[in-house]
């Protein structure tokens, strides 16, 4: 069963002092609308409508509906980003982490396709994150939209130190690191695009997938 990265509702106008819960309700909300209606097809006045806010006061919280979208994505990646932490606790071997790694990723996203799909496929990329791209180093951790590039930095953190154990990769650590991120994504966006077609088991499509990643991405030792 799918689970919610949000637990808000959207619900009538708030009495004064209550307003600490708007931004959720919005982001909930509009999250609702772009699934249901469409991004582009989903207005700012909709949304407010929605929450039960006047188009005013919702601009006090997002400045435009890309911003809405970023934060958005932003608590998808956010989510991601507190799996991949909880395996730093872990003791493993850095290959066993990146199968680790992988594995939670594809369960994330099958367990979240609706919020997955929005952050990762919809098309609906605001233009300031396409051009800031994912390099962690150009980013401010702290500003809107950096969960995504701050995601991928943990995940290209588990190619540096598969390499500082002595085994090699067969491409740049960045490079390595896109290849296997769009070839998990590869996966589950099939699945998550055409849940009803009768894929061979779902079970054996990961662990294969994960072998393929294992095997494409780090040196068998001579």
């Amino acid at each position: 069963m799918e689970r919610t990265l949000s637990t808000a509702s959207a619900s009538p106008r708030k009495k004064r002092g209550e307003g600490y819960t708007r931004r959720d309700e919005i982001l909930l909300a509009a999250k609702e609308l772009f699934l249901r209606e469409g991004y582009q097809a989903t207005t700012i006045r909709r949304i407010a409508d929605v929450v039960g806010v006047s188009a005013p006061a919702l601009y006090l919280y997002f400045k435009d509906k890309d911003a809405i979208l970023i934060a958005l994505c932003d608590q998808t990646f956010g989510a991601l980003i507190e799996l991949m932490d909880g395996m730093e606790n872990e003791t493993l071997a850095p290959v066993e982490r990146l199968r680790r790694c992988g594995a939670a990723y594809i369960r994330f996203a099958l367990d979240h396709p609706r919020e997955y799909w929005l952050t990762f496929m919809s098309g609906n990329t605001p233009q300031e994150i396409k051009k800031r791209g994912h390099k962690p180093e150009t980013i401010d951790s702290n500003e809107p939209g950096a969960q995504g590039a701050i995601a991928f930095a943990r995940f290209m953190g588990i190619f540096r130190d598969i390499e500082q154990s002595g085994l090699a990769l067969h491409f740049p650590v960045e490079t390595t690191t896109e290849l296997v991120w769009m070839s998990l994504h590869g996966l589950v966006a099939a699945i998550i695009n055409n849940p009803e077609f009768p894929w061979t088991r779902r079970d054996q499509l990961i662990e294969g997938m994960l072998d393929m990643v294992v095997r494409g991405a780090v040196k068998t030792p001579a």
